[in-house]
């Protein structure tokens, strides 16, 4: 991406957000249009596949801080890409026209001379632009080429299953995402044939323009800021280097992933720019619940397990014989357990590369039977008569303060 394209598009509207928008707005909105513009969802559709390339784009400068400020500099500086005012001089009217007509320079940079800071040296003008765009190109300034840009961060999501979550797996994830396009190996051009380079601009990206006492660069408009001319472009890519693409990639799994954890896999986001690095994926990771098992909110690495248990068991104790994720083991419920008690089983839970095993926690509920047989019911009866003397609901109704 150019300073040109920063100047000329409006990443802001392409995601439909404001220009004040949070951080977190910004990766809502991006994440709900990419949803609904992924490839997968709109297989075959050629403007679908060109909008998430677009939103992809906008989100790849928004979302980093020192990107999107900069951006916003730009934008405010060329007033949304109308360049230069009337007469030379900048949007809003500062400079160029004579006396009473406009903001002087000079009045802003203490009325240097040509040779002076306010005249493209230090802390000028020029330092101005060059801060914007990524070097100080400046009246018989040297540049050394295009700055390189690192690649837009991707997020994905991956649903997995909870044993593989518990345990650890390794997961196949198809993605769909503009990456280095494999046919002419990024360069942008048709296989067999080289980019050349910009003549008008030397290689550099940059040109140089002066305007009274000043002068300052701005991207090249031959190259769009490439340094390259491509005259027989990639038919994949258009020339730009970078395709949509679907690729296979292995996402490791560790043991104990949380529903909703985000897993970084490094340099397989959107390739870089220049020789700069790709961008990274972020899976965020979905968790397919367990109809027996569960995670404790207050330690992650402990497995929750509920065990129906029948009132005789609680009341006079008795061995259970209860599910882990590997066979089975044995608890004792002692005498008088209340239902609802949880029981801690060592070891039986999550199990860390690092060694660090959590529990299993087994809370013990009573079953009640629907309906009861006579024979049932004379026992229960008999069991209340002998037991009446025994009131539950003695402090609660009791008249004491």
């Amino acid at each position: 991406m150019t300073q040109r394209d920063w100047i000329e598009k409006d990443f802001y509207r392409e995601l439909g957000v404001t220009s004040g928008a949070s951080a977190d707005d910004i990766k809502k909105a991006y994440r709900k249009l990419a949803r609904e513009l992924h490839p997968d969802a709109n297989p075959g559709d050629a403007n679908a596949e060109a909008r998430f390339k677009t939103v992809s784009e906008a989100y790849g400068v928004l979302s980093d801080e020192k990107k999107r400020r900069e951006y916003d500099e730009t934008r405010a500086l060329f007033a949304g890409g109308g360049g230069y005012g009337a007469g030379g001089g900048f949007p809003g009217g500062f400079g160029g026209g004579a006396a009473g007509q406009g903001f002087d320079l000079n009045d802003l940079f203490g009325r240097a001379g040509a040779g002076s800071p306010g005249a493209g040296g230090a802390g000028g003008l020029g330092d101005i632009l060059g801060g914007i765009f990524g070097n100080r190109a400046g009246a018989g300034t040297t540049t050394t080429g295009p700055r390189a840009q690192r690649g837009a961060d991707v997020e994905s999501e991956l649903r997995i299953d909870f044993i593989d979550a518990v345990r650890g797996a390794e997961v196949q994830l198809r993605l769909s995402s503009p990456g280095r396009c494999e046919r002419c190996g990024g360069t942008g051009a048709r296989p067999g044939s080289t980019p050349r380079q910009c003549p008008t601009c030397g290689g550099v990206g940059l040109v140089s323009r002066s305007q009274g006492a000043f002068a300052f660069s701005e991207p090249c408009r031959d190259c769009r800021g490439t340094g390259r001319i491509i005259d027989d472009p990639c038919p994949e890519c258009g020339g730009d280097g970078v395709s949509t693409r679907t690729r296979l990639l292995t996402v490791r799994v560790p043991a104990g992933v949380a529903d909703g954890q985000q897993i970084r896999l490094k340099g397989q986001g959107e390739p870089g720019r220049g020789g700069a690095p790709a961008g990274d994926l972020y899976v965020k990771v979905h968790v397919t619940p367990h109809r027996l098992f569960g995670r404790s909110e207050r330690n992650n690495d402990d497995l929750t397990l509920t065990v129906p248990v029948t009132y005789p068991e609680v009341a006079l104790g008795s061995t259970l014989t209860v599910p882990t994720l590997d066979s089975t083991v044995s608890l004792r419920i002692p005498p008088g357990t209340s239902s609802g008690r949880t029981f801690r089983v060592r070891g039986r839970g999550v199990k860390r590369k690092s060694g660090k095993t959590g529990d299993l926690l087994v809370t013990v509920e009573v079953a009640v039977p629907s309906s009861l047989d006579d024979g049932a019911t004379e026992a229960l009866q008999a069991y209340a008569e002998a037991t009446k003397s025994f009131d539950p609901r003695a402090d609660l109704l009791g008249s004491g303060s």
